[in-house]
């Protein structure tokens, strides 16, 4: 490409000017619906990890710490795949036998609370999280089901793939119930039936754009309210059962859902509720079984995302195996791979982000000065959790491995381990919350601000170029780990986490006139957003809108300290935010996003931010006649 040409894709579209070449080269795995920036990073580790793995399995004596040694012990029976070919389904059909022999709502009542407490099915769960009242307790949550389409929408008259992805999963259910011992007639009735329940929970749960507001998250019933939400189930028992007492409140998340409950849970509907709950079942535990059982069940995962292939097994054993000790293996990771010294470098780097924060919120103009006053109150709050965790989790202490040697499967494995966690979970409902419990591993090419405890945190993982890394220049840091960190920082002032004091408390600390103005500069963010076309959709802003505030805040504070900086180079700066982004997806999966996914398609999050800034016209030279510009009157800036 020429000099005039890249000149000119720079005008037309700074994604593209900055990415071209890599978008030219790049490969999509064929395991996988997307490659790019966090992908690289995750590729890489994945490929460290799993040959240290390995290696470690071969004499587990020598590994690090006795839950890494518990860990191998897990691994090596996750990786016996001749075990696991000739145990065949047959673990797995005690926990289907137990679902075909209730016959009745009673049947069902008789097993609660041991019907969850198993790890079984139900439709509607039960979770115990920090209470958003009081953000030092846990309290008892209750929500709806998962859908088996990605969202309530594809269920609507009209979508234009829902029914055909339904389709491709009942052709999947069919053949794994075959496979679990069932003939065609009889698979095909479970699989239709299961299917006509989960279009009767369809209407009633919440979609993506409503679950993405968390004002309305919160809506506490009393027990006696809540449990008359069914006349056919024993709520009262089961929650009983579950915590060891009868509960005052139950958090309800999607009352709408349990107002419909007496209307779905009745007998006619029985039959249908029972096979939705063997799908399931089923579902849930088939990548623990043969090779093909477990090729067979991401056939209709891989049509929604457009991979072409299922995981190599060496790989997914690998996943399944980590996915059980994520913390021990992250831990393994941050220590041996990140650091002591890199850990403290970071954290300093993060408390220079806040401080960036707070000079702006202190000279913040259309903040009044008692709001601005809270808002720096909740800023010096501010927890921060760098690389990994100090601690981890006592609940993998738990964690015994039953060899094949000792009769062991890995599905029994599974399910005790499951239900360690699960007895575990519940213990915790009225107990102090456990706010420095990291609830990412380590090893996660990720970062997250949590309002329940007002805290940011940044595994190792991501704490590498092109993210971060003393070989690239300040400013370039800046536009990578520098907009990451300012970004979770402003999570805590989107629309969401303005919801939170600093204590994590659902509590509105605003005067009625500044949050007038913030809801009207996050309205002007969503219409930026809304109806961007994309992978043959339309972006839904008011899905997006608080991460689009998140990047916004970021870019616009990591800029400031970029600046702040005795060496400066702006180009490097902006180039790195667009390079972080860089993204080659499969269409099926960018559309997939488009409809269930709170960030917005990350072409469009490099391209639209930096035009809100008046530094990228400056440092581009972009002009009012080229398509990257943007009417200053037009430009959202809100922290």
């Amino acid at each position: 490409m020429s000099t005039t040409d890249t000149q000119a894709l720079l005008k037309k579209d700074f994604y593209e000017y900055v990415n071209h070449e890599w978008l030219e080269t790049a490969k999509i795995p064929a395991d996988k619906p997307a490659t790019g920036g966090f992908q690289d990073l995750a590729d890489g580790i994945e490929k460290r990890l799993m040959k240290d793995v390995e290696e470690m399995a071969t004499d587990i004596e020598q590994a690090p710490s006795e839950l890494m040694k518990e860990f191998l012990k897990y691994y090596q029976l996750v990786n016996d795949f001749e075990k696991r070919e000739a145990d065949g389904v047959a673990p797995l059909l005690p926990i289907l036998q137990k679902i075909e022999d209730l016959h009745s709502f009673s049947d069902l009542n008789k097993n609660f609370p041991e019907w969850v407490l198993s790890g079984l099915t139900l439709p509607f769960s039960l979770d115990v999280d920090t209470d958003m009242k009081n953000a030092k307790v846990n309290a008892l949550f209750a929500s709806a089901p998962s859908l088996f389409l990605p969202d309530k929408t594809y269920y609507e008259d009209g979508h234009e793939s829902g029914p055909q992805l339904l389709n491709v999963f009942f052709d999947m259910m069919v053949q794994l119930f075959k496979l679990a011992g069932k003939s065609a007639t009889e698979a095909e009735s479970i699989v239709e039936q299961a299917i006509a329940f989960d279009k009767l929970l369809a209407p009633h749960v919440k979609s993506a754009e409503e679950s993405a507001d968390y004002s309305k998250i919160y809506n506490p019933q009393s027990f006696e309210h809540f449990i008359a939400h069914s006349s056919e189930l024993n709520l009262a028992a089961l929650i009983q059962g579950l915590i060891g007492e009868k509960t005052e409140k139950v958090i309800v998340t999607d009352p709408n859902f349990f107002v419909a409950l007496n209307q779905i849970l009745i007998v006619d509907h029985f039959p249908l509720m029972k096979s939705w709950m063997s799908v399931v079942t089923l579902l849930s535990y088939s990548n623990y079984l043969t090779e093909d059982i477990r090729q067979i069940s991401g056939i209709y995962q891989r049509t929604l995302s457009g991979a072409e292939e299922a995981m190599p097994q060496k790989k997914a054993a690998y996943y399944l195996a980590s996915g059980r000790f994520s913390q021990v293996v992250g831990n393994y990771y941050g220590k041996k791979y990140f650091g002591e010294k890199a850990k403290q470098d970071v954290h300093q780097m993060v408390e220079k982000m806040i401080a960036v924060y707070k000079s702006r919120l202190e000279n913040n103009t259309w903040l009044s000065e008692a709001t601005r006053q809270k808002a720096i109150i909740k800023l010096d709050a501010l927890g921060i959790q760098v690389g990994y965790p100090d601690e981890i989790p006592a609940i993998y202490q738990q964690f015994k491995t039953r060899s094949a040697k000792e009769g062991g499967t890995l599905l029994g494995n599974v399910l005790n381990f499951s239900k360690i966690k699960i007895k575990d979970h519940y213990s915790q409902w009225n107990q102090p919350v456990k706010r420095n419990e990291w609830e990412m591993s380590a090893d996660t090419v990720n970062a997250y601000y949590h309002p329940f405890r007002n805290m940011i945190v940044f595994p190792a993982a991501i704490l590498q170029a092109p993210f971060y890394s003393l070989d690239q220049s300040s400013s370039a840091n800046y536009g990578g780990i520098g907009a990451v960190i300012a970004h979770e920082i402003s999570h805590a002032f989107d629309n969401n986490g303005a919801l939170f004091d600093e204590l994590g408390n659902l509590n509105n600390w605003w005067s009625e006139e500044d949050l007038a103005h913030f809801q009207s500069l996050a309205d002007e963010m969503i219409a930026q957003f809304d109806g961007l076309p994309f992978a043959g959709g339309l972006v839904n802003g008011k899905l997006t809108v608080s991460e689009n505030i998140a990047d916004a805040g970021g870019l616009s504070c990591a800029l400031e300290a970029a600046k702040g900086e005795e060496s400066v180079a702006l180009e490097e700066f902006f180039m790195n935010w667009a390079k972080i982004w860089r993204t080659k997806a499969k269409k099926e999966y960018q559309q997939l996003l488009l409809s269930i996914d709170v960030h917005g398609p990350t072409k469009l999050r490099a391209n639209v931010q930096p035009k809100n800034l008046a530094d990228f016209y400056t440092t581009f030279d972009i002009q009012p006649e080229d398509p990257m510009y943007l009417a200053p009157e037009k430009r959202v800036s809100i922290w």
